[in-house]
């Protein structure tokens, strides 16, 4: 009886190569959540590029939307952030009121410094993104209830603590030089400083979304939440942190208008409320979470600006303005869930081995 005895041959080996993109980088994008966006941002400005003329390209008609977009990006990031965690805040329009007037009765009816007035502001947002978050954590009611009653209460106490404290709705400040640089600065007489507010806040949110853990955390809650909290993810931390990130967005623009138009109305702000879910929509996150970019929230808002100011260079009624973003709205939500599907199916293909 024999025996083989195992085969020690060296044996050749070949490596295996990268990963290879099977796609170029404009193929590519296709697969991104801000894909449909940066269709939508682009078709809406050509087109009123072109029936808008030169006015709606001059210094004074892009600021007009710049500005509105800038404001409206600073509260929608952090509400996209939320909505991405599958949550909302519709509290957002009460708390810019409330925290405008808070900083026009602190500095200008009590005469307090500035600075005193809008730390007292943003800790207002602060205050109430806690609350959402908290009640929202503890009490697994929807979020959309807990922040419409919190719209709701606040709205009410900003009006009555108004009345008893001034004896009206309407409160006027004047901003120190700093402050004034800070926040209501006007640049070339035109663009808001808020722009700038905007861009950086939207870069750091970026980093931290797409650099950092805390970015994995919450597209993971908002993808299965319960199996984000089974791997050790803080879900209720992290809540609690978009809402008063929501609550603080909402304030710092609060404050923005407050000290750039010199006095604040207890009506302020109550715009923002779907305004920002809808550049938000616009943008590629999906209202049921766990899927999103802040490049699509910003460009989002950024195509809801375009055509909320856009037709009025067309010289058209602006009632079609509505009727233009209604449709924008549907054709974002479906291309939404196309792009998401791309995404979704899209593998990278490797080089098989020799």
């Amino acid at each position: 009886m024999t025996t083989s005895l195992p085969d020690t041959t060296p044996q050749k080996t070949t490596a295996v190569a990268p990963p290879k993109q099977s796609e170029s980088p404009l193929g590519q994008l296709r697969h991104r959540p801000e894909a449909g966006a940066l269709i939508g941002t682009i078709s809406v400005f050509v087109f009123f590029a072109l029936f808008g003329g030169e006015k709606f390209l001059a210094p004074a008609g892009a600021a007009s939307w710049l500005n509105i977009a800038a404001e409206l990006g600073i509260i929608a990031i952090p509400v996209g952030l939320l909505m991405i965690a599958g949550e909302l805040d519709v509290s957002v329009g009460s708390v810019l009121a409330g925290s405008s007037m808070t900083l026009a009765i602190v500095s200008g009816y009590w005469g307090a410094p500035m600075i005193v007035g809008i730390v007292c502001a943003l800790g207002l947002g602060l205050l109430v993104g806690l609350l959402n978050g908290i009640i929202v954590t503890r009490t697994n009611v929807p979020s959309l209830v807990v922040t419409l009653a919190t719209l709701s209460g606040v709205a009410g106490l900003t009006l009555g603590l108004s009345r008893v404290t001034t004896g009206t709705t309407s409160v006027a400040i004047n901003p120190d030089p700093l402050s004034k640089a800070l926040f209501g600065k006007l640049i070339a007489g035109q663009f808001e400083v808020a722009i700038f507010w905007w861009l950086g806040i939207a870069v750091v949110v970026t980093v931290l979304l797409q650099m950092m853990k805390y970015g994995n955390w919450v597209f993971a809650i908002g993808g299965d939440k319960e199996s984000a909290r089974a791997t050790g993810i803080p879900v209720s931390g992290v809540k609690i942190a978009l809402y008063m990130a929501s609550g603080f967005g909402a304030a710092l623009v609060g404050v923005i208008q407050t000290i750039l138009y010199n006095g604040a109305q207890v009506a302020n702000g109550q715009s923002f409320v779907f305004n920002s879910i809808i550049a938000v929509v616009i943008g590629g996150v999906l209202l049921t979470g766990g899927y999103g970019s802040v490049f699509g929230i910003v460009l989002g808002t950024l195509t809801f600006a375009i055509v909320n100011q856009g037709i009025y260079y067309t010289g058209w009624n602006s009632d079609w303005a509505s009727l233009i973003l209604g449709i924008l709205i549907l054709t974002a939500v479906l291309m939404n869930n196309t792009f998401r599907r791309l995404a979704l199916s899209y593998k990278p293909r490797t080089a098989k081995k020799a």
